[in-house]
């Protein structure tokens, strides 16, 4: 095979692979758990996406949501903390002594309205520090922490 058609090869390639690349979801995942938004159901799927300039999207399956930064007033994270009971019935006891943490971030805005609204959210722990340092650059908001614990864990 010439260069030339090994070079063309590649060319097609990589312009037929690009498109699928880019169609992948934009955005952290995470779960919506609650809050007062009656358009998002709870309890769903859902992509946060940080790198708007104006606002953060979020997306699931069938729509998409955006809220202001500037209308964000409130970033709060906390977390709750398990005993890991079933691992440690069907893997073994000495899961007993480690815990099983979930990450919860509320976010409070007011919406077009002018009413106040707030979303809860599930966060990966290979996510959170994304999360919580994304949203305090983009809102210029100070992350509220519900206890030291969850202080220590938010900050790495």
């Amino acid at each position: 095979m010439s260069k030339s058609m090994l070079a063309r090869l590649l060319l097609i390639s990589a312009l037929g692979i690009t498109p699928l690349l880019l169609g992948g979801d934009m955005g952290l995942k995470a779960n919506l758990v609650g809050g007062t938004v009656a358009s998002i159901s709870g309890k769903s799927d859902v992509r946060i996406d940080l790198t708007g300039e104006r606002s953060l999207i979020l997306r699931n399956k069938s729509t998409a949501f955006d809220i202001p930064f500037d209308k964000i007033h409130m970033v709060e994270y906390g977390q709750r903390a398990s005993r890991r009971y079933a691992e440690a019935l069907v893997i073994s006891p000495i899961l007993l002594l480690s815990k099983s943490r979930k990450h919860f971030v509320t976010v409070g805005y007011t919406d077009e309205k002018g009413d106040q609204q707030a979303l809860v959210f599930r966060i990966d722990k290979d996510d959170i520090r994304t999360v919580l340092v994304g949203l305090e650059a983009k809102t210029g908001r100070k992350v509220e922490y519900q206890d030291d614990e969850a202080r220590r864990t938010g900050r790495g």
